[in-house]
C-alpha cells in the first residue's frame, strides 16, 4: 500500500468532539470498525490490503486518537450517527459496513436505520444482537469498578482473583488478557467512562428491524469466546425474516481476542 493511498483526517462533530479517521486505499468503500477499547489498527491487522478496496475506520469517542467528548453521549447510537456523518464529510453515500464486537454493533444499527447507505453488512463475533447490557459483558463493568476505585496495579490484582475473571479464563483465556489488558490502557479515564457506559447499552434495534435488513450479510462467530457467544452470531444469521441471498454463517473454532 503507497503512503499516498493512506489518509489520516479528523471529523469535528456538531458537540465539539474531534474524531480521528483513516481512510486507505481506493476503490469500493468500505467501513471497518473496531472494537470496545481498540482504534484504527485493529481493523488494519484483520482487514486485508486489497486492490479495488478502501478501508475507512472511525476512532470512536475515547478510542484512538479521538476526543472523549461528554461522557453523557457515549452510546452505540452515537457512534453509530458519527460514522454516518463521518460518510457525509467523505462524499460517500453508499458503502460496505462492518466491524469486530462493538464495531459490529456499530453496523448492525447503521444497517437497520439508514438501509440506504449500506450495500453490505459485516458482522464479525457480535457482542450484541438486539438486547442491551447482555450478560457476557458484566466483566467489563467490573474491570471500571476496580479501576475507578484501586487504580491500574491493585485494580488489576483484584480482577485476576475474581470469580468474574475465572469464569472468563475457564471459556476463553483470550478474551481474559483483553480485559487485563484494559489496566495498562493510556488514558484511564475514558477508559473507566466506555466501560462503565458502553457495556450497559444495545444496538436499540428491534428483532424486526434485523429482520428488515436485506443487504448481503456476512456473520462471524467463534465457538470459544465468552464475550461473543456463538449464539449471537447464530442469532443474527439465522433470523427466519432475513432473505436468504447473499447471507452467510461462517463458524471459527481457534481462540479469540
Amino acid at each position: 500500500m503507497s503512503e499516498d493511498s493512506v489518509k489520516e483526517g479528523w471529523l469535528l462533530t456538531p458537540d465539539g468532539c474531534r474524531l480521528a479517521y483513516a481512510d486507505v486505499g481506493s476503490g469500493t468503500p468500505v467501513v471497518w470498525q473496531h472494537g470496545l477499547g481498540a482504534d484504527r489498527h485493529q481493523p488494519a491487522e484483520v482487514f486485508p490490503d486489497a486492490a479495488g478496496v478502501r478501508r475507512i475506520t472511525l476512532e470512536c469517542r475515547g478510542h484512538g486518537s479521538s476526543g472523549l467528548g461528554s461522557p453523557a453521549r457515549l452510546s452505540i447510537a452515537q457512534f453509530t450517527s458519527d460514522v454516518v456523518q463521518l460518510l457525509d464529510h467523505l462524499g460517500i453515500e453508499k458503502a460496505v459496513v462492518g466491524g469486530i464486537s462493538l464495531g459490529a454493533a456499530i453496523t448492525l444499527r447503521l444497517a437497520a436505520t439508514a438501509p440506504g447507505r449500506v450495500k453490505a453488512l459485516i458482522l464479525a463475533r457480535p457482542a450484541w444482537v438486539e438486547a442491551s447490557a447482555p450478560a457476557t459483558l458484566r466483566p467489563y463493568l467490573l474491570v471500571a469498578q476496580l479501576l475507578r476505585k484501586f487504580g491500574a496495579e491493585e485494580g488489576l490484582r483484584r480482577f485476576v482473583r475474581s470469580e468474574e475473571h475465572a469464569t472468563v479464563q475457564r471459556a476463553s483465556p483470550d478474551n481474559a488478557a483483553s480485559l487485563q489488558g484494559f489496566f495498562a490502557r493510556a488514558h484511564a479515564e475514558s477508559t473507566m467512562e466506555l466501560l462503565a457506559r458502553i457495556p450497559l447499552d444495545g444496538p436499540g434495534v428491534s428483532r424486526a428491524k434485523i429482520a428488515a435488513i436485506r443487504v448481503p450479510t456476512l456473520i462471524v462467530g467463534n465457538a470459544e469466546d465468552f464475550v461473543h457467544p456463538l449464539d449471537y452470531a447464530s442469532a443474527a444469521a439465522v433470523d427466519p425474516g432475513r432473505s436468504s441471498a447473499g447471507d452467510s454463517f461462517e463458524e471459527r473454532r481457534q481462540g479469540a481476542s
